[in-house]
Formats: C-alpha cells, structure tokens, sequence
C-alpha cells in the first residue's frame, strides 16, 4: 500500500515554445500555431506536488501540508510565477518550456528542499489546460496528457447478453432508443527520458490522432455507425479499451482514461487492465488534535484547524476499483452496485463530527492521512476486495491517496 499526499499551487506565466537550430516547419510540426508567439504566450498552471511516506503516530501526518506551501512557494516565486519562462528562468534557455519540461523542472527544483523531511517529492503533476497536462516521477519518466471531448449516443448493451440479461445488468441504459453521453477522454503517453527537445507527442501527431477519433466517434450512435464498435459490448469499459486500441495501431499511448460523466470514468492499460472509478462527497465536521501532544503543541503544529469547536469540510472521495474483466457482457463491475457499495460505505460518516462521533478517532488524529486510511477496508470490503486506489479531497488544494498500484 502507498499513501500520498498532494498539494495544489498555481501559478501563471508566458513561454514561447521553439527550439533554436529547427526550422519554421519543424518547430510548427512539434508545437503547433504558439510556436509563431515570438515574445510568448500565456497559461495559468496548476501544479499538483505528490509526497510519500510514513504517518507519524503522533500527528496523524506524513507531512506538514502547511510546509509544502510555505517550501514549494519560493521555487514559484522565484524562477516561474509571472515570469516568461525562456528568458527568465535559465532552466529553459536550453530547452523548451513545454508542459512536460516544466513538471520536471518543478520536480527538481522542488525535491532538495525537503532533504531533510521523512517525507520524500515522488511526482510534479502540471496542468496548464483542460486539454494538456504533463506529471514527472522522481523514477525518472515522464508522461504527457491529451485531453479531448466527444458527444455520442449508445444503447449499453452487449450482443453476447440475451436481452433479459442485458435489461436486468444495465437497466434503462438499455433501452433500444438508446441514450446520450457528452465525453471526455484522456490519452497518456510515457517516456523513460525525462527530458528533450521536443514533446512527448509532437502536436502534428496528436492532433491529426484525435481530430481522427473526433470524426469516427463524434455526433454517432456507437452501436450502429462506428464499425469497430459493431457487435461489441457497448459499455464504458470497452470504449475506452477501443480508443486505446486505436491509437496503439499508430502511437505508443500508454492509457486511457474515459469520463462518461464528470464523476464516473473508466480507464484502459496495457495488458488488459480495465478500471472503474466514481466519486462521491461526504460532509463531515472534525477538530485537527492529538491526544499525544501538548496544548501547545497541538496549536502550533495544527493552527486554526485545532480550533476546540471544530469545523468542517465537504470532503470528496474517489474510489477506483479493478479486477476481472468480464469480455462476455464488457463489465468490470456493475455500476449500481458500485454506487450502492461507496455510499453504504460513507453513511455512517455523513454529517458527523468525526472526532466525537466515529471510533476511528477517539484517539487518532481524524487527518486527512488517517481518514483515508480508515475509509479503505469500509470501501473495499463493499467492492468485493477490488479497491485499487481511494482518493480523498479535504479541500480542492489537499488530495489523500491510497493505493495498490504503484505510481
């Protein structure tokens, strides 16, 4: 099991994407139209730092959250916020500012000012817009991020079901006169160089792939105009298992991920691995403390959050589930239970004040660490042992994961 701990930073800046000694044509084929921005052009990032470690019994932490910030702040201020990026950092005048290089940049920039943390920087996960993001891991790879939408109708059925099966698995969802999804999916692609010249994917390349995927899938009933999709399961898991086949015909893409709906998505990776992930909220109030310290201690270390009233938050989680693939009816697992098993799960935390409340905290610190710790067997043992991965958001800038899988 590896749990993390992620913050969230953002920071804005401008960069020209270009490399010197490239032609016009081949700096357009690699970076598409910016390339032309010859004093740059702008994005506001996301910066998601990712940490590993233990939980410290006393304080219920892998690490100070607080710290991050405070750590990871001046490398912002200083080589990146509001700065353009080519000129103003001199990580870039060798290389170009792309969202791959500058996750890694972050990652290297950011690692030595937690030497002497039990904690250790494992991964820089950098977005820079609803449809590219880039994470680098301290392993040493790189993966690039391809996001991409589509609207499209299907009737969730599968041809190897009778329509009594297919009617009692899916539901409505069956119904002949089918149903709509507006789509969004991720294309990852990895690289064991964590730095170079160019993309991962040069953007010619990807966006002739997915204005490819677009026109097949686009505005199509998938059951009936999408001739590789006949006679198949009809079924998120097995959509996103076919754009990953698709792509692997001409490109090494590592993944797909595949949202149907903002909250429920599946994802496809090499060698038959099928996953299902939803979310769902919880609201719960709590106070950060710890029997194991002093007043003082628990003031300074937890700040406002020790706060004897307490408060709260409209925690998020994500669980994410694997397991047998069933290729007959094209499920991994079925979506109401899946539904029914997070929110049976979550009931009895609903709108309680987790320190007075709940067992797990009389006398552990009820942190975002040991929440997710505790809500792991009550997930798993509702999702027939499959859990491979519970995320947990405190607020939209603190993320808690726990995982099988390794990063």
């Amino acid at each position: 099991m590896l749990l993390t701990v992620s913050k969230r930073l953002e920071f804005s800046a401008s960069r020209r994407l270009f490399v010197k000694g490239w032609s016009e044509a081949e700096n357009l084929a690699a970076f598409g139209p910016e390339t032309s921005a010859r004093f740059g052009t702008g994005r506001n990032y996301v910066a998601y730092f990712v940490f590993s470690g233990r939980v410290d019994p006393a304080t219920g932490m892998l690490m100070n959250i607080s710290e991050i910030k405070e750590r990871v702040g001046h490398v912002l201020r200083d080589g990146f916020d509001h700065k353009f990026l080519n000129e103003n950092n001199p990580s870039f005048a060798a290389m170009p500012p792309t969202a791959e290089n500058i996750a890694r940049q972050l990652f290297l920039d950011a690692a030595p000012l937690f030497r002497d943390s039990s904690a250790e920087l494992v991964a820089c996960h950098l977005s820079e817009s609803q449809e590219r993001s880039a994470t680098y891991f301290g392993t040493g790879i790189s993966e690039a991020n391809y996001w991409f939408e589509f609207s499209a109708a299907r009737q969730t059925m599968s041809p190897r079901l009778t329509p009594g099966e297919n009617q009692k698995l899916f539901g409505v969802a069956a119904s002949l006169f089918g149903h709509g999804h507006n789509y969004r999916a991720r294309l990852t692609f990895r690289s064991d160089d964590g730095a170079g010249e160019g993309p991962i994917m040069k953007h010619e390349a990807i966006h002739r792939e997915i204005e490819s995927l677009r026109s097949e899938l686009d505005h199509k009933n998938l059951n009936r105009e999408v001739p590789g999709l006949t006679n198949q399961p009809m079924t998120t898991e097995n959509l996103a298992r076919y754009i990953h086949e698709r792509v692997r015909e001409t490109w090494p893409l590592h993944r797909v991920r595949l949202h149907e709906r903002a909250d429920f998505f599946a994802e496809y990776w090499p060698e038959g691995n099928h996953f299902l992930g939803l979310q769902l909220p919880f609201g719960a109030a709590h106070r950060l403390h710890s029997e194991k310290l002093s007043a003082e201690e628990n003031t300074a270390l937890y700040g406002k959050c020790n706060n004897p009233l307490g408060h709260g938050h409209l925690y998020l989680t994500e669980a994410t589930i694997g397991g047998a693939f069933d290729e007959r009816s094209g499920t991994l697992w079925d979506f109401e239970a899946l539904q029914a098993g997070i929110a049976e799960a979550l009931e009895p935390w609903q709108n309680k004040h987790l320190n007075l409340e709940m067992e797990e905290f009389r006398e552990n610190p009820s942190t975002g660490e040991n929440i997710v710790q505790a809500l792991w067997p009550r997930f798993d043992s509702r999702l027939g042992g499959r859990l491979v991965r519970l995320r947990l958001w405190e607020t939209a800038n603190n993320r808690f994961t726990l995982r099988k899988v390794p990063l």
